[in-house]
């Protein structure tokens, strides 16, 4: 979730309005400011206003005195400031839009008055259509196979043409650049950052070496953190929600979180999301050597997007372990068992 760039990380980790002591952009996000945002775009709320689990952005579900297109409720999300340009925003909209015109289930922004981005405040907005649903239950083969299906479809999608303004997934971004700023920041504890550094240098060749056995596999447009917290289910089957984290990638990284247990169980969900995927688009089993090395990147990237948003106070509220002592023994031997976890073969489906 980190697309900050470290560099400027770093520098207004030390000054301007994210230095400690000052008081973060998300203060003065208020629910009278929340209110006049849509006021000012045509959708007056009739004061109901919940604010929504989010951390990144701030989300709320806004109750209108009026429908809007058939809405009650809308969701309105506040992107964090300086995380992604408006050329970014409105790339992910167009992606979810793109795959929502094709009738895949993706919750898209709505589009009022011809723009799906807005600005009140100092504040970048979208709002989405209110999208129910429940948790997927992933022990069974035919939800995956569901999921599977409609995650081919999205990335059939994904594949006509690149993102021109969203990053990449890669060892750069997701391994090199998060780990240096823990390290450099007085993050990890003096008497664990020898070991912490030693571990990370050692688990990202490991991911270099995935790579490279993988060889020469393709980017596409991605969701890019597609847990099951961002797939709702319903009696009509799922819809994925949230793309703001949508970046290109190798496709696996759309399929390997819907994986748990150990290598068998992985092995045997993996291969009841293909039956579906493989419906709609083929897939590269050259792939499969990168789960783990994915699953690495993702772990060293999540201590890098906690570190560099502890100003927000959101954070320290809602991540009380994160930067003690315990969670950084953690984090090493966790790394340790993900450098075993790579030497090992890649898991086996059917082709």
């Amino acid at each position: 979730r980190l697309s900050l760039s470290w560099p400027a990380a770093r520098m207004r980790a030390m000054t301007g309005s994210d230095a400690p002591g000052a008081a973060h952009p998300y203060a003065a996000l208020t629910p009278d400011v929340v209110l006049d945002a849509l006021d000012a775009i045509g959708l007056r709320g009739d004061g109901r206003l919940i604010a929504l689990s989010s951390y990144e952005n701030r989300v709320y579900l806004v109750h209108l005195e009026q429908a809007f297109d058939g809405h009650v409720s809308v969701v309105a999300k506040f992107y964090r400031p300086q995380r992604w340009s408006d050329a970014a925003i409105l790339e992910e909209h167009a992606y979810s839009q793109e795959t929502a015109e094709r009738e895949i289930p993706v919750v898209a922004p709505l589009s009022i008055n011809g723009k799906t981005l807005h600005e009140h405040g100092g504040f970048r907005f979208a709002l989405f259509p209110r999208q129910g649903g429940r948790a997927p239950e992933l022990d069974r083969p035919e939800v995956l196979q569901w999921i599977g299906r409609f995650m081919g479809r999205i990335h059939a999608v994904g594949a006509i043409k690149p993102f021109r303004k969203r990053p990449r997934i890669d060892v750069a971004s997701f391994g090199d650049a998060p780990s240096r700023y823990v390290l450099d920041n007085g993050f990890v504890p003096a008497d664990l950052k020898p070991a912490y550094a030693a571990i990370v240098r050692d688990a990202l060749a490991g991911v270099r070496a995935c790579y490279g056995d993988a060889g020469r596999v393709q980017d596409i447009r991605l969701h890019g953190d597609c847990h099951a917290g961002n797939v709702l289910w319903t009696d009509a089957g799922p819809h994925f929600v949230d793309f703001d984290d949508c970046r290109s990638g190798p496709a696996v990284q759309d399929l390997w979180m819907l994986l748990s247990g150990d290598r068998e169980a992985m092995a045997g969900q993996l291969a009841d999301v293909l039956r579906g995927y493989r419906e709609f688009r083929k897939f590269d089993l050259r792939e499969l050597r990168l789960i783990e090395a994915l699953r690495t990147l993702r772990m060293i990237h999540y201590a890098g997007w906690l570190a560099v948003r502890w100003d927000d106070p959101a954070f320290p509220a809602s991540f009380p372990w994160f930067n003690t002592q315990r969670y950084w023994q953690d984090q090493i031997l966790a790394l340790r068992e993900q450098c075993a976890a790579m030497d090992e073969p890649p898991l086996v489906v059917e082709r």
